[in-house]
C-alpha cells in the first residue's frame, strides 16, 4: 500500500478529509479577502485608478490625521463600555439560570433568551431609535406621567414577575405575596395622594437630549443586541462548576459572598473572557448601529471606512483603516489579557484580599494614566506617527513578556 493510501486510511487522514471543506471555506472566504485588504492598504488611489506601487502614505496619513485617531479611540471607548455593560448585565442572568432554576426548566429559560433573535437586527435598531427619540416613549412618559404613577407601575410589574416566578417555583409564596402587597400599597397611595403633591409632578420638565444621536444611544442599543451572546458562554461555564466545591467552601466557614468571590467567580472567568471577546471584537467594527442612532457624537471607525470606500472612492485608505482597526483590537486584547494577569499576580503576591486588590487597582490606574498621558502628549514630542508606533511597540512588547513570564493564576487568566 502506498503512503498516500495509508494516510487516507489513518485516523489523521480521515480527520484531514473531514476538515478540508471547512479549511477551504476559511481559506477562500476569510484568508483571501484579508490578504487582499492588506495588499490594498499599501497602494494609493489616483482618481479612478489604483497605483500599485508599494507605499506607506496611507498609514502615515491615518496615524497623523487627528480625525482618524479620534475615531479609533472613540470606537475603543464605546466598545469597551458596551462590553462592560453587557457582561455586567449578562452575568447575573446566567448565574440565576445556572444556580436557581430547576434543571428541567433551564432549557426554557435559554429559549426565552433567544427571543430577540426572532426579529431582524435592523428592525431592533430602528425600534431603539423610536424608543429613545426626543418625542419617543421614554421622553414622553417621563415628561407626562407623574412620579407616583411610574412607581406604582414599576411595583406592579415587580409583583407580576414575582407571581410568575412563584408559579415557576423560583420564589416562595411569602415573597410573591409581599411583592403584591407593596404594589397594592403603591396603588392606594396613587389614589389618595393630593393633587399638589410633588409626587404628582412629572419626572422631568423637558425631554432628555442625551438619549439619542450620541455615544449613549450606541451603547444602549449594542448592549441590548449582544446580551444573549454574553449570557450563553457564561452560563455554560457556570454549569461546569462542581457544586461540591461551593459546599466545601461554606463548610469551611466562608459566607455566600466570599464563596462567590473566591470560588465561583474565578472558575467562571473563562466564560466571562469568552463573553468579552464575543462582544468587544464585533462592536469595534459595527456600522449599522452608529449610523442609525449614533449621530455625530457616536460615529465610529466603521462609518469612516464606509465613507472612504463608497463616498470618497478611496479604497486603499478604507483598507488601511480596516487593517489598523484589526491591529488595534488585537493589541488592546493582548494588553488587557497581559495586564489582568499581572495585576492579579501582584494582588496575590501582596497577600490577596482587600489589600492585594487595592494595590493592584492602584497600579492599574497608574498605568492607565501613563498611557493616556502618552496619547495626549506623545504626538507633540515626537510626532503623531512616531508616538503611535512607539506606544504600540512598547505596549505589545511588555504584554508578550508578561504572558510568557507569568504563569496563569487561579482566575484562569
Amino acid at each position: 500500500m502506498s503512503s498516500y493510501g495509508r494516510l487516507v486510511r489513518s485516523e489523521a487522514g480521515k480527520g484531514l478529509i473531514l476538515i478540508s471543506p471547512t479549511f477551504l471555506y476559511a481559506l477562500l472566504l476569510l484568508a483571501a479577502p484579508l490578504v487582499a485588504i492588506v495588499l490594498l492598504s499599501f497602494w494609493t488611489q489616483q482618481f479612478l485608478t489604483i497605483q500599485r506601487d508599494f507605499t506607506l502614505a496611507n498609514y502615515t496619513e491615518a496615524l497623523t490625521d487627528p480625525l482618524y485617531r479620534e475615531l479609533m479611540l472613540r470606537s475603543l471607548r464605546i466598545s469597551g463600555l458596551v462590553t462592560l455593560v453587557t457582561v455586567t448585565l449578562a452575568f447575573p442572568v446566567a448565574y440565576f439560570i445556572s444556580f436557581h432554576v430547576r434543571p428541567e426548566r433551564k432549557s426554557l429559560w435559554l429559549f426565552l433568551i433567544t427571543i430577540p433573535f426572532w426579529t431582524s437586527y435592523l428592525i431592533r435598531v430602528f425600534l431603539w431609535r423610536v424608543i429613545l427619540a426626543y418625542d419617543g416613549p421614554v421622553n414622553s412618559g417621563l415628561t407626562l406621567v407623574p412620579v407616583i404613577t411610574i412607581i406604582a407601575l414599576v411595583l406592579a410589574l415587580v409583583a407580576v414577575a414575582a407571581l410568575v416566578f412563584w408559579v415557576l417555583g423560583q420564589v416562595s409564596m411569602r415573597a410573591a405575596l409581599a411583592a403584591c402587597g407593596v404594589a397594592v400599597l403603591a396603588g392606594l397611595a396613587w389614589l389618595v395622594l393630593p393633587t399638589d403633591s410633588a409626587l404628582r409632578a412629572p419626572v422631568i420638565d423637558e425631554p432628555l437630549g442625551w438619549l439619542l444621536y450620541n455615544a449613549n444611544s450606541v451603547v444602549i442599543t449594542l448592549a441590548h443586541a449582544f446580551a444573549p451572546f454574553a449570557i450563553l458562554p457564561i452560563f455554560v461555564t457556570l454549569e461546569k462548576i462542581d457544586r461540591s466545591l461551593l459546599e466545601a467552601s461554606r463548610d469551611l466557614g466562608e459566607s455566600h459572598a466570599m464563596t462567590f468571590l473566591r470560588v465561583t467567580l474565578p472558575l467562571a472567568m473563562p466564560g466571562v473572557l469568552a463573553a468579552v471577546l464575543i462582544v468587544f471584537i464585533p462592536t469595534v467594527g459595527d456600522y449599522v448601529t452608529p449610523r442609525l442612532v449614533g449621530g455625530s457624537g457616536g460615529t465610529m471607525i466603521a462609518t469612516m471606512i464606509y465613507a472612504q470606500i463608497f463616498d470618497l472612492n478611496d479604497r486603499p485608505m478604507g483598507a488601511t483603516l480596516a487593517v489598523l482597526a484589526m491591529l488595534l483590537v488585537a493589541m488592546v486584547l493582548l494588553w488587557g489579557m497581559s495586564r489582568a494577569r499581572a495585576w492579579l499576580w501582584l494582588a496575590d503576591r501582596v497577600g490577596g484580599g482587600a489589600k492585594g486588590a487595592g494595590v493592584a487597582l492602584a497600579v492599574a490606574m497608574a498605568e492607565i494614566l501613563v498611557i493616556r498621558a502618552a496619547f495626549v502628549h506623545g504626538p507633540a514630542l515626537m510626532g503623531p506617527a512616531a508616538a503611535s508606533i512607539v506606544l504600540v511597540l512598547v505596549a505589545t512588547g511588555l504584554s508578550v513578556a508578561i504572558l510568557l513570564r507569568l504563569p496563569k493564576g487561579r482566575w484562569g487568566i
